[in-house]
């Protein structure tokens, strides 16, 4: 201790004697950056064309190899085909099956996977020759069966139709779609109408023209010489043979005439994905390359960037918001896009915030200490990736596929550390464009669309325009319809009494037993929930033996269980739980309760009630069924909305319970009930 104050004081004392020779009105100038010697795979290329690039590594006892065809994006005549071949390959070859090829890769401890254009293979080191072999066979010899075609079908039709209820994924496919257009590859949507026109001879056609050794780059990393992969590859890719590339007539897509404001109504959503974005020329080798790497992390590419100190630390309405420019060899086929999630609520506000945070950039100087912590970062990310033996070949594969000055990556941190505050500021105004940004919003229309419409900035209203799920202009929906004559609460929770099963056995009813299962984040969990007709709950997730979560009700009093720390409900909570806990509470209607409108829910119209201040509630006009609960909760000044959605209705013993319950708290979590029980396994000692 007694040495550590005295090192202390003598730091002390030599700042102390230097403090008067520092001018502290100057940013000190950075050191010279480090030199960077990355080193060169070793190289051959085929008689094909097939070009080889060879890192060895012997800290491992293992090989990953990629093959990849460099051939510019082509705009698909069914929108899809790409997906579909990347699926089918693998599936099978000339000279050995399916399975027998899947349970041979397992038992080698390998993994092979293809897409449309690449392959990846890692092993052990000793069975990368047999590794190799099967990669050849897969890439060279696929057979596509119709079996094989029709079962991947139906698997991308279903992730069609489950994406038409995600807000985030519809968002990313009409942000692109719009920016780039729809006769730009990047822009194609694909539709189910589109995938199910796709047949085997498209699937052929397409590998012909998508896998060709002349175009094609293969990387080889790890415990292995050149020499033995120079006899592998020649002995397993010789046969592979040129073809004919289309010729390609890639559009230049053009950025929006002015600045506006895309919303696709998602009116089941309980957040607002906000997207805003502009079409960008720059190539990876450009001269304002790092400029815009900098000025693109200060904006929003880090946790410390203005929009997402702004929107997330100082307004606490999002998670994270973030920014990207990305590069393209291609002209005008990238674009700078930022993006965040936010509440329903702060909509509008958001759109606004991130107009200031883009005029900050443009208009005001960046701070020194700042731009110098955001260049070390950089060149720390930088140090670490070296560490990793496959970045010499994939950063000796970016100068092949980018056409780089061979000292690229040599130069990569002089050349962060030569940005200046005018770079930043000069590379913002060049490639973010405030008079042709597009704003792309998907979310609740009804609750979102009066503030959009209302927003003014700079002194000007931003047009909002409104556009379906596949990115096709429509009128604004009618986000809400009058309740007919005749149609009340009581009529409402008398039609859903009468879809389940009627009133009579509704009410002969005394206890239901659900059992169930879910997935989180990888996770298997068990899903229990216990109701009684006079009022007790109980509902209990497991993982395996292991209690997570259990929460219990009597009637009068309840707790919630988890990690071992049991909370006694509030009065408020106790209060909303004796309004919903009976089997079936639309047997009586509650005083508070109010219906409100008619809302389009996924396509169909359903009746609004306003249970109580913070629950609503959703049932179909068409059969009567309950189709949603909506749950807006508080933490301290903020709230957010979660949702659970009722579908699968199934009868057991005359009665209809839904047997899916699809839960969004930010992300969705589905409980499937496999079993669902009936005046059956249920007692008061389940209630305490």
């Amino acid at each position: 201790m007694k040495n550590k104050i005295i090192i202390s004081l003598f730091c002390l004392f030599v700042s102390a004697s230097i403090f008067a020779q520092i001018d502290r009105s100057q940013m000190p100038k950075p050191g010279p950056a480090p030199s960077i010697n990355l080193g060169e795979p070793e190289t051959f290329t085929l008689r094909n064309g097939l070009k080889v690039l060879v890192v060895e590594n012997n800290k491992l006892p293992r090989v990953t190899a990629r093959i990849l065809t460099d051939l510019p994006p082509n705009l698909e005549e069914k929108p899809g085909t790409s997906d579909l071949l990347s699926a089918l390959m693998g599936t099978g070859t000339e000279n050995i099956s399916k399975d027998e090829f899947n349970e041979e890769v397992d038992f080698l401890g390998a993994s092979i996977s293809y897409g449309s254009s690449s392959v990846y293979a890692s092993s052990l080191s000793k069975f990368f020759p047999r590794v190799v072999e099967l990669m050849a066979d897969g890439l060279m010899n696929p057979v596509f069966t119709e079996e094989e075609l029709e079962s991947e079908r139906a698997k991308m039709i279903e992730g069609i139709k489950s994406n038409e209820k995600n807000t985030p994924a519809i968002t990313s496919l009409v942000s692109s779609a719009l920016t780039y257009g729809q006769d730009h590859p990047y822009g194609q949507v694909e539709t189910i109408e589109s995938v199910e026109s796709i047949s085997l001879d498209d699937i052929q056609k397409l590998y012909n023209e998508n896998l060709t050794p002349e175009k094609a780059y293969m990387v080889v990393v790890g415990d292995i010489s050149k020499r033995k992969v120079k006899r592998l590859v020649k002995k397993h890719f010789k046969e592979w043979d040129k073809v004919e590339i289309p010729e390609n007539n890639l559009v230049v897509p053009e950025d929006a005439e002015f600045t506006q404001i895309n919303l696709v109504d998602m009116p089941n959503a309980v957040q607002s994905q906000v997207t805003v974005q502009n079409l960008v020329d720059l190539k990876l080798g450009d001269e304002d390359y790092f400029a815009v790497l900098i000025m693109n992390d200060i904006l929003g590419g880090s946790f410390g960037s203005y929009l997402n100190m702004n929107l997330r630390e100082d307004k606490g309405w999002t998670y994270g918001a973030r920014s990207s420019v990305g590069t393209s060899r291609y002209p005008m086929s990238s674009r700078f896009s930022a993006s965040s999630q936010v509440r329903n609520a702060v909509t509008d506000s958001t759109v606004v915030e991130m107009l200031r945070e883009i005029d900050k950039i443009r208009t005001e100087d960046v701070d020194a200490q700042k731009l110098e912590d955001v260049k070390k970062s950089f060149a720390g990310t930088f140090v670490l990736r070296l560490e990793n033996p496959g970045t010499v070949a994939n950063y000796a594969l970016n100068i092949e596929l980018n056409n780089l000055q061979e000292d690229f990556y040599e130069d990569y941190l002089k050349k962060i550390n030569a940005v200046t505050i005018e770079d930043v500021k000069r590379v913002a105004n060049k490639y973010i464009k405030p008079e042709h940004l597009r704003f792309v919003i998907g979310g609740k229309g009804s609750d979102i669309a009066s503030g959009l419409e209302n927003i003014e900035y700079n002194g000007k209203t931003i047009p909002v325009m409104y556009f379906d799920k596949k990115a096709n202009q429509v009128e604004k929906p009618e986000f809400s319809k009058p309740i007919p004559d005749g149609v009340t609460l009581e009529t409402v929770y008398a039609d859903y009494i009468e879809a389940i099963g009627g009133r009579e056995k509704a009410e002969a009813l005394e206890s239901v037993v659900m059992k169930g299962n879910a997935n989180f984040q990888g996770t298997s969990l068990n899903v229990l929930m216990k109701n009684t007709a006079d009022g007790k709950m109980l509902q209990s997730i497991t993982m395996g033996a292991m209690a997570i979560n259990k929460t219990v009700f009597d009637g009068e009093k309840g707790y919630t269980e988890a990690q071992g720390q049991k909370m006694e409900f509030e009065e408020e909570q106790i209060k909303a739980q004796k309004k919903t806990a009976s089997i079936f509470p639309e047997l009586k209607v509650n005083e508070e309760a109010e219906l409100l409108n008619i809302q389009d829910l996924d396509g169909e119209d359903a009746f609004v009630v306003q249970l109580s201040e913070t629950v609503k509630e959703y049932y179909s006009v068409a059969s009567g069924l309950k189709l949603m609960t909506a749950t807006t909760m508080k933490q301290g000044e903020q709230s957010f909305t979660t949702t659970i959605k009722y579908e699968d209705y199934t009868e057991v013993d005359e009665l209809k319970f839904p047997f899916k319950y699809i839960q969004d708290i930010g992300q969705e979590i589905i409980i499937n009930f496999d079993e669902i029980l009936l005046n059956k396994e249920v007692s008061d000692e389940d209630f305490k």
